[in-house]
């Protein structure tokens, strides 16, 4: 080997060729094989989307040829073959290769069968919608440029990505010794998972699980239980089953298999034409026909059997020899800091909002400076209106602009830009009117320069700017989720991973939700001030509270008479100070459409009727089994009448005691067996008679041998034995259970409960008590009871919850909490009776017609 002086050096070939490899491979690796974990794509993808934004081919533009854009991006940025850079950009177009299309095309593009893309010559592109959020902010200093190959031009290292485009879109590339193959994501699913992880840094991956629910492949299909996609989430690798979605047809007397979605990067022909050659050699029996009738509104391969094939055993036999069923390796690996790292899902996410933090800081220190420079100029003009006939003869005895300038920045103190701008300031600037729009700018700067002050030195403003526009991206490109999750034989199930405990749900008058261990509750002494439940933003209050485990099902019903169905645990966990999460983020929700009552049940193919109860009295019965089948997009549970509302919902066996209890203080209860079955969307039958101005607040179950303990909103409760409210006809007027005075307030709600039993307080400021059911006396209907929660003028009780204790022969567990955390009062314990009213316990009941 020559070196420059013509001297020969010696030179171990064995080394050589290990650091020329070595370069090599890292050359392939950063330079083209793999995606920066910032933005998700690769050099030859960054330097397209990057040439169409300076060539200006936004999607409200007309198209261009692609032999423009490819021609621009080898000259520019990429001198490698033209054919690398097309095939490239054709993958961006093509809706069965990338989730969320990045380039939108014109002409020929590929299709599902295999078939390539016409010559860049006839084809033409421009950026898709979504591309602007991956290009926005660019020119605002947010990332860095580098110099491109012969240093004629600047190119981005990195694109601002203002969504996590890694996982939405996915990535593969084969380097030296790896590989990456990283499946694409439901937009939705991944943002709102984002955003949990800004509001919860400590969050698992589970947690984030129940966000990211799985890949979101662009041709559909369904993926076959969570294992797969726990272990790629956990651990960054791992393999999903995904399966084509078919159905089985019947046909003039017989069965066909249709077959509308295949999965990802399956080629529609050369599956055909294997299943053929599975029929042609006999390994596959049974079917008379095999067509493609695909078309624009989508496919269909239709597989005709004879009259004597089980199409269930022919699925089968295809799924397991035929790419009607196939596996995708998962391999989460991506540049971090130029050096390839396989990542879990918490760590790609993490990674994400660090260099989201990065552009929006810069961003903010761009749009900063621009502004202070902007409010100097008119700090300037405002100094020069203030002193205008000043200024004007200064004009005027200067014979240079020099020298005005010189003059002007001497008299005045203004500094050279703001002298320019002065001498640059045209006569119109004099008039009155535009001296108030310099004044109004220069207010608007001075209201933005201190909001991107704050970005820039509080992170929680900056963290919360990030969450925002994530969620703004989301509501404007996100979609359905395409690819189905469905459970697998002998899979260990999603929730077997979930440890099973007692969770406090509470939810708020505006929606939010959150869920909290019921250990964080410890049992405490009656009238105490509590411990803080729920922080509630401005004008929310806590509206219901309930206690159920992690596993149980919770239907929801809402205020437009639907119900809509979660497992407890997909309910983010929250800390005690925490809001929670909006209950629209879990179920769709109309805009107007509230909870009302919320239940949980262990297995919905329990035998059991669930039973209504309106504000107006209304009681209504219905089979479990018509909720079996409860939709995503919701059930209809009951028809209401105009101004009346649900206010709960009990599961019974149907012979169960039913209790109403009104505002004022009246209760009826009766047999459920007075109430017949109906329907779903059946109104029902009058359950009490109200008196004028009274509503309903409390229906439950009413227990042979347990206490009706009634709550006031001014925190006093007692409990009087079931046994004291006699079993009357439904529809009576009903009995006192409760003496409200001016001094107790109104009826908030009543629960049967026994004496090992807890009570959970939640006051309007969302601050809850637990309290032990024994430290409560019982008294007779019609007494006020003791005080029980410390309750202001501007603070009352609005939501109480029973903790049912465990039934063993040690009896429940007595928690203790930090006396720092609690203040007790010293309360009386003597019950606060009042006289009997003028109203015999035992007079008849008005009794009313059925309203169906």
């Amino acid at each position: 080997m020559n070196n420059n002086e013509g001297k020969i050096l010696p030179i171990d070939v064995r080394k050589e060729m290990k650091t020329s490899y070595i370069n090599y491979a890292m050359s392939v690796i950063v330079g083209r094989a793999l995606p920066d974990i910032r933005d998700g794509l690769k050099p030859v993808h960054r330097r397209i989307l990057y040439s169409m934004h300076q060539l200006g081919i936004y999607n409200d533009k007309g198209y261009r040829k692609c032999a423009r854009i490819v021609g621009d991006v080898l000259g520019k940025y990429h001198p490698h073959g033209d054919s690398s850079v097309y095939d490239a950009l054709v993958r961006l177009a093509q809706d069965f290769s990338t989730r969320y299309l990045l380039v939108e095309g014109h002409g020929n593009f590929g299709s599902v069968d295999g078939d390539g893309a016409a010559a860049m010559r006839y084809t033409e592109a421009k950026l898709a919608k979504i591309s602007s959020e991956m290009l926005r902010d660019i020119t605002k200093d947010t990332v860095d440029f580098m110099d491109n190959f012969d240093g004629e031009e600047k190119e981005p290292v990195v694109l601002p990505s203002r969504y996590p485009n890694l996982l939405v879109n996915g990535s593969s590339g084969i380097a030296v010794g790896m590989a990456t193959n990283i499946p694409p994501h439901n937009l939705r699913e991944v943002i709102d998972g984002t955003v949990y992880l800004i509001e919860h840094p400590e969050a698992s991956v589970l947690e984030l699980m129940q966000f990211i629910k799985g890949p979101d492949f662009p041709t559909g299909g369904i993926i076959m239980g969570v294992s797969g996609i726990r272990e790629a989430y956990e651990t960054g690798r791992g393999k999903v089953i995904i399966r084509s979605k078919s159905e089985i047809e019947e046909h003039n007397g017989r069965q066909r298999i249709i077959i509308t979605e295949l999965p990802y990067m399956t080629n529609k022909a050369k599956l055909i034409e294997n299943i053929a050659e599975h029929i042609r050699d006999k390994k596959l029996t049974g079917i008379s026909d095999l067509r493609d009738e695909s078309d624009r509104d989508g496919m269909r391969i239709v597989i005709e059997l004879k009259r004597d094939a089980n199409a269930h055993v022919i699925l089968n036999y295809l799924y397991k020899k035929t790419r009607v069923q196939d596996s995708f390796g998962i391999i989460n690996l991506a540049l971090v800091d130029n050096q390839p790292k396989v990542l879990n899902l918490k760590e790609m996410l993490v990674q994400y909002v660090k260099f989201q933090r990065e552009v929006l800081v810069r961003r903010s220190l761009f749009e900063l400076n621009k502004a202070k420079e902007r409010a100097h100029i008119l700090d300037g003009l405002r100094i020069a209106l203030d002193h205008i006939d000043e200024v004007i003869k200064v004009l005027r005895g200067s014979k240079t602009t020099d020298i005005a300038k010189e003059e002007l920045m001497t008299r005045f103190g203004l500094s050279e830009k703001q002298a320019v701008a002065i001498l640059d300031m045209r006569l119109r600037r004099l008039t009155g009117l535009e001296r108030d729009k310099i004044e109004e700018e220069f207010a608007a700067l001075m209201q933005q320069i201190a909001y991107l002050e704050g970005i820039i030195s509080n992170d929680d403003m900056l963290m919360g700017v990030i969450k925002d526009e994530l969620l703004e991206i989301r509501d404007r490109y996100s979609d359905d989720r395409r690819t189905a999750i469905e459970k697998y034989a002998n899979e260990i199930d999603y929730e077997d991973l979930i440890s099973e405990e007692d969770v406090v749900i509470t939810l708020t008058e505006d929606g939010y939700i959150k869920r909290i261990s019921a250990a964080t509750y410890s049992a405490q002494k009656r009238g105490g001030r509590g411990i803080q439940a729920m922080t509630t933003k401005e004008d929310d209050v806590v509206s219901r509270v309930f206690v159920t485990s992690t596993h149980m099902n919770l239907l929801f019903f809402t205020s437009r008479g639907k119900v809509y169905k979660l497992r407890a645990y997909e309910i983010p966990e929250s800390g005690r100070n925490s809001k929670g999460m909006n209950l629209v983020n879990l179920i769709p929700l109309d805009q107007d459409e509230k909870v009302s009552s919320v239940i949980s049940i262990s297995e919905m193919e329990t035998e059991g009727y669930l039973v209504f109860g309106t504000t107006s009295g209304i009681i209504k019965k219905t089979t479990l089994e018509e909720f079996s089948n409860i939709r995503k997009s919701g059930l209809i549970a009951l028809n209401l009448n105009e101004g009346d509302s649900l206010l709960n919902v009990k599961f019974t066996q149907g012979d169960a005691d039913l209790i109403l209890v009104t505002r004022d203080g009246y209760a009826v209860k009766f047999n459920e067996q007075d109430v017949r079955p109906m329907g779903r969307t059946a109104t029902g039958v009058k359950g009490i008679s109200l008196r004028t101005g009274d509503i309903c607040v409390s229906f439950d179950i009413a227990v042979p041998g347990e206490d009706i303990l009634v709550v006031s909103e001014n925190g006093l409760g007692k409990r009087t034995p079931v046994e004291d409210y006699k079993l009357q006809n439904r529809g009576g007027k009903g009995l006192i259970a409760y003496k409200v005075t001016e001094k107790t307030g109104h009826v908030v709600g009543a629960r049967s409960c026994q004496n090992e039993d807890e009570l959970l307080l939640v006051n309007s400021a969302g601050v809850a008590i637990r309290i032990k059911v024994s430290d409560i006396k019982v008294t007779s209907r019609n007494a006020m009871g003791v005080k029980l929660m410390k309750t202001s003028d501007d603070c009352k009780v609005v939501s109480l919850a029973k903790i049912i204790a465990s039934r063993d022969e040690d009896g429940p567990e007595v928690e203790e909490i930090d006396s720092d955390e609690v203040l007790d009062l010293e309360l009386e314990d003597e019950l606060l009776e009042t006289d009997e009213l003028d109203m015999e316990e035992n007079e008849d009941i008005e009794e009313t017609e059925d309203e169906e």
